[in-house]
């Protein structure tokens, strides 16, 4: 068996998955159900664990972003309806119906593409509401409704998307508002003409967490299933108590006196002032470690702060260790998760980062164990 936690690796906490969801399902209408977004490998922190996780506690709706991902959900073991977000290429549709896979109509063309397969497909009908990426757009319910009649699908689900759900200002809750009335207008008109029988989801996590009254079939909660927002200052309208799912943690390699007037690492980038202990921890941008976080933030070790000094190589990072008084080769360091009294958050790296939450988890590398903390 290989041994566990050598270099880097993650550590999720399922109690606080399981808290999150039950904190969700509290904000959400009795017969609206989540629908967890584990595409990206569930943000991340592994798309199988976390799924059949929530399996565990009730959830049986998924959804993902590529045909590959469902087959990997299948394969793991995964039971329930599994949606695939995006464009499945014809060359892919045998995935759909050997996985048993629900597929996005994302317009039109593509319905009528796949009715030209001749094969039967389970669709969920994408609909444009004003994000204008994918689905076609709810003015066009002349051609929606032939979606609809297309003998070769199955419609068991029609959605949209909120561009700007986490908007606080006035203008960004008047376009919300705006899409959640074009959504139900679709839905209302295919009721009107007899279709019935398929599900209906709109709202991502800030849908859920700042719209929480709306009354839908599916709720697609995203990153703050995982205990988290996209950014360090959002703010959200309903009362939560999120807790993050995921830790990142690495080995300190080497513990050494970088003397002043010396540089460390690529290009120079950083010169010591002074003489300075420095730290070489075992992760890097091949981990998913922005290589923008040079020089910038901080990580954790035995409950003390270090600064991140010089460039972020592929397969290790340098740190500042000065202020670190008990640190050897072996510790662990603490690159998102707690450390003693101090914690640094997903939104934290983010922010130093100069990107959202949502990127830093899901470019996390396949090298990094995920391991269940104990």
């Amino acid at each position: 068996m290989m041994y566990q936690k050598g270099r880097a690796w993650i550590e999720l906490d399922l109690a606080h998955l399981k808290h999150n969801m039950e904190q969700f399902c509290s904000l959400l209408p009795p017969d609206c159900a989540l629908m967890p977004a584990v595409k990206a490998n569930a943000y991340g922190h592994g798309a199988v664990l976390v799924s059949k996780a929530l399996q565990e506690h009730g959830v049986q709706n998924f959804c993902v972003a590529s045909a590959a991902e469902g087959v990997e959900l299948r394969r793991g073991g995964v039971t329930g309806e599994i949606l695939v977000l995006s464009y499945t290429h014809p060359g892919q549709f045998d995935d759909l119906i050997e996985y048993r896979l629900a597929q996005t109509v994302v317009d039109g063309d593509y319905a009528r593409q796949m009715q030209r397969d001749g094969r039967r497909f389970t669709v969920h009908v994408g609909i444009d509401t004003g994000m204008h990426r994918l689905g076609e757009r709810w003015e066009n319910v002349e051609e929606i409704v032939k979606i609809f009649q297309a003998p070769n699908l199955t419609v068991t689900g029609l959605y949209s998307h909120l561009c700007v759900s986490d908007g606080r200002n006035a203008a960004e809750r008047a376009y919300t508002l705006e899409q959640i009335h074009h959504f139900e207008y679709v839905v209302e008109e295919l009721h009107r003409r007899g279709y019935s029988g398929f599900k209906c989801h709109l709202q991502g996590s800030y849908g859920i967490l700042n719209y929480s009254g709306l009354c839908f079939d599916y709720a697609r909660a995203g990153i703050a299933l995982y205990g988290i927002l996209s950014g360090k200052n959002d703010k959200v309208d309903a009362s939560v108590d999120l807790r993050p799912v995921l830790s990142l943690k690495a080995r300190v390699e080497s513990v050494k006196t970088l003397y002043q007037g010396e540089s460390a690492g690529y290009g120079m980038a950083y010169s010591a002032k002074k003489d300075q202990k420095i730290g070489v921890l075992s992760i890097g941008y091949a981990d998913g470690v922005p290589r923008s976080l040079s020089n910038q933030g901080w990580v954790l070790c035995n409950g003390k702060a270090a600064p991140i000094i010089g460039r972020i190589c592929m397969d290790q990072m340098m740190v500042d260790f000065s202020e670190v008084s008990q640190v050897e080769a072996g510790d662990e360091a603490v690159l998102i998760g707690k450390s003693g009294n101090l914690e640094i958050r997903a939104e934290d790296m983010a922010q130093w980062a100069g990107t959202i939450s949502n990127e830093i988890l899901s470019r996390m590398g396949g090298r990094l164990e995920r391991l269940v903390k104990e």
